[in-house]
């Protein structure tokens, strides 16, 4: 009996507000905050001048409505850009725009808000960069400061905007963590000198730019590497020197002449096998045909006959850069221009031999 009376003594004056409230609470006041780090200041001067420069990508697919026959447009992934000049010229990933097809339509959308439809002027899938154009008033177009990867230094800052998940004007920072690396593109090409950084770059953060401490452009955020495909700290971007090689190219001329020596080459399992069976001395890259007038027909290459059962040459070196599989040869030309001479190391029925070459432009598409 007294533990129940004493329970509902208990609750009574639990009930009572004048414990529990107070009729003349008020706002805390506030204390004055003083003046910004500077480091917080430098981030802020950033975003407010990086920001108009930086835009969402749509990409739409085109469908037919079952109900009228009109055609309609639905959104079909976003991806980020930023504006390359006053001509309405956006820089962004090619992975972001792919597949290409004609029932896709892209749009671009301001930092203003504004929507426009842009057509894609040229796409460079070897390195995933892609131009696209706008026709949007000029006061609306604020491209971004160029900078240079080429003195970049392990530790300094880096900062990424972009659209990850659709979220508009997101900042994250961290710092340049590795130089030098080496991503794959969509065409199983290297893209060699990549910037690592732990600035978080998510799902629709993809062609968006990677600034330093001064605004400048150094790199395009392109991909992550994760086990869960959530960012795990680790990022890369294309390096600003090699996209600002790359961009005017597809601004002039809608592709990238890409050197090459006019050779077919087999597959590296077939050059392996030979190896095996002690056809061939070594590993390398096997030519099976010459293109006809071609940079290594004139060089006086020599391609595989398979019905007189005679092999091409293997080219084990360019430029004394060893080439064992199709990824080094693709590597040792990178960075080459047209017009370049090289010189070729190759083996032909088990001797070493030199050949120079006049790289010539691949064909496009």
């Amino acid at each position: 009996m007294l533990v129940l009376v004493g329970a509902l003594l208990y609750r009574v004056i639990d009930w009572i507000p004048s414990r529990l409230h107070d009729p003349h609470a008020q706002p805390r006041p506030i204390d004055a905050r003083g003046d910004l780090a500077e480091d917080e200041k430098v981030t802020i001067r950033i975003v407010e001048q990086a920001s108009p420069a930086v835009v969402q990508i749509v990409n739409l697919a085109l469908y037919r409505h079952v109900g009228d026959g009109n055609l309609r447009a639905a959104p079909e992934g976003t991806g980020s850009g930023f504006v390359w000049d006053k001509q309405g010229y956006v820089v962004t990933n090619y992975h972001v725009l792919h597949p290409i097809s004609r029932t896709r339509r892209v749009r671009v959308i301001l930092n203003l808000d504004s929507v426009h439809d842009a057509r894609i002027v040229g796409v460079d899938p070897d390195h995933d960069l892609a131009v696209l154009k706008i026709d949007a008033p000029e006061h609306e177009l604020v491209p971004l400061p160029i900078g240079t990867s080429a003195d970049l230094k392990v530790g300094q800052k880096a900062f990424a905007i972009g659209h990850p998940w659709g979220l508009q004007e997101t900042l994250t920072t961290g710092v340049i963590s590795g130089l030098g690396r080496e991503i794959t593109s969509l065409t199983n090409r290297p893209i060699q000198d990549v910037i690592q950084t732990d600035a978080a770059i998510n799902s629709g953060n993809s062609g968006g730019p990677l600034l330093d401490s001064a605004g400048r452009l150094i790199g395009v955020n392109t991909a992550i590497q994760s086990p869960s495909g959530a960012f795990a700290g680790i990022g890369y971007a294309v390096p600003v020197d090699m996209v600002n090689h790359i961009v005017p190219q597809l601004i002039r001329n809608g592709h990238v002449d890409r050197p090459g020596l006019g050779v077919a080459i087999a597959p590296d399992s077939v050059v392996a096998e030979l190896v095996r069976r002690g056809v061939l001395p070594r590993q390398g890259v096997l030519v099976m045909r010459l293109t006809e007038g071609g940079a290594a027909e004139q060089a006086g290459m020599r391609g595989t006959q398979v019905e007189e059962r005679i092999l091409g040459d293997l080219i084990v070196a360019i430029d004394d850069r060893p080439v064992t599989s199709a990824l080094d040869l693709y590597r040792a030309l990178e960075g080459k221009s047209v017009g370049e001479t090289v010189e070729v190391i190759s083996i032909r029925d088990g001797t070493e031999k030199t050949i120079t070459l006049e790289l010539q432009a691949l064909p496009n598409g």
